[in-house]
């Protein structure tokens, strides 16, 4: 496990502390969004792919499962706290071909190159340039990229719009340019296609 010193935005700092304990209950409504952005993301048996802000490890197996054994997951997590339960699931599962990188993924360290990437609920990492840059120096040429999570309804749906913050808010530490989350990764991929799963519960 590697540990970054490299300063971390003190909101995205807040908007996972103390939550790891409970994550896996309050976030477990949202799984089958987890399952279907990982079947969106193509992976054959045995490559290598970075879970981007893989928390406590939610999408692990699912991931795991479509590389096989001889295949690789790296997750990268900047909270101590999160990536000690992604760590627990790990060890308890047996999985010796996936592994945490604790470190914000504006420096994460990946050796070597990966095949794909996976950004799931991870809004703030979205949001930085820096983040998106390094993660994507890791892939090799033509990787895949799949990110979903959270955005904004239709403004006329005030009453949804109040749900979807309340259910982002502990884990979201700015909502500036929540209505595109992609906006900065579409200017640093080829061919994005974006598309709606769920805009009622606020999930793109």
């Amino acid at each position: 496990m590697n540990t970054s010193h490299t300063p971390v935005p003190a909101a995205r700092q807040r908007a996972y502390s103390g939550q790891a304990p409970s994550y896996d209950r309050d976030t477990g409504v949202f799984q089958p969004y987890r399952r279907q952005l990982v079947e969106a993301l193509p992976l054959d048996r045995g490559q290598v792919v970075l879970d981007v802000g893989c928390g406590t490890g939610l999408c692990c197996g699912l991931l795991r499962d479509k590389v096989g054994p001889r295949g690789g997951v790296v997750g990268i997590e900047e909270s101590p706290q999160m990536a000690a339960v992604a760590c627990e699931r790990i060890a308890l599962e047996g999985w010796r071909n996936v592994s945490v990188v604790q470190s914000p993924a504006e420096d994460a360290r990946i050796t070597p190159a990966a095949d794909a990437a996976l950004f799931c609920a991870v809004y703030d990492i979205l949001q930085s340039p820096g983040a998106l840059r390094n993660v994507l120096a890791r892939l090799r040429p033509g990787a895949w990229v799949a990110a979903g999570g959270g955005k904004w309804a239709a403004p006329a749906l005030m009453g949804m719009n109040l749900l979807i913050s309340m259910l982002h808010a502990p884990y979201v530490g700015s909502f500036g340019g929540f209505s595109r989350p992609w906006r900065h990764l579409e200017q640093l991929v080829e061919d994005v296609q974006v598309r709606g799963w769920a805009s009622a519960a606020g999930t793109s």
